[in-house]
């Protein structure tokens, strides 16, 4: 009887572990943001991490360093250009994690209110359609020195 108790609740610890380190919200990691001049324009990417059993829609951002805050998406024209599309939601499906990156979708900051300088660091609220919003503080990089997390030359 004590070894079936016993093993219950080991059980019991197990599941309770294997739970807690599985993600139950929506969450961001990997955030940072590009260099900018006063006046002028850059942007946040990050990772999305959806660990709920519902899907849910980035709706929109904030910050106090820019004028205005957009979400976008870069992508390659068929002459070779990028172009910038707004976005009215980036969705973040149940379960899976979403990659805002450059040549991608981004979260992008108009309109610097004072220059992001590599080491600065900025707070951005994201506003989630299901989801209490979150406030990170993102460190401000160098695009230069990204090298191999995913750009590819191309502005946002």
């Amino acid at each position: 009887m004590k070894k079936m108790f016993f093993a219950l609740i080991l059980t019991s610890l197990l599941l309770t572990a294997c739970g807690a380190a599985m993600p139950s919200e929506v969450s961001a990691m990997d955030f940072w943001a590009r260099s900018g001049m006063k006046d002028g324009n850059s942007a946040a990417y990050m990772i999305l991490q959806n660990g709920t059993d519902a899907d849910d829609e980035l709706i929109g951002a904030s910050s106090d360093v820019a004028q205005a805050v957009e979400l976008h998406l870069s992508q390659m024209k068929a002459d070779g250009t990028m172009e910038m599309i707004q976005q009215q939601l980036i969705s973040v499906p149940a379960g899976k994690a979403v990659e805002l990156k450059p040549g991608s979708y981004h979260v992008m900051l108009i309109g610097l209110t004072r220059d992001l300088k590599t080491g600065d660091e900025i707070s951005l609220t994201l506003k989630f359609k299901n989801r209490a919003d979150i406030t990170l503080t993102i460190p401000v990089m160098d695009a230069e020195g990204m090298g191999g997390s995913g750009m590819d030359g191309h502005m946002p």
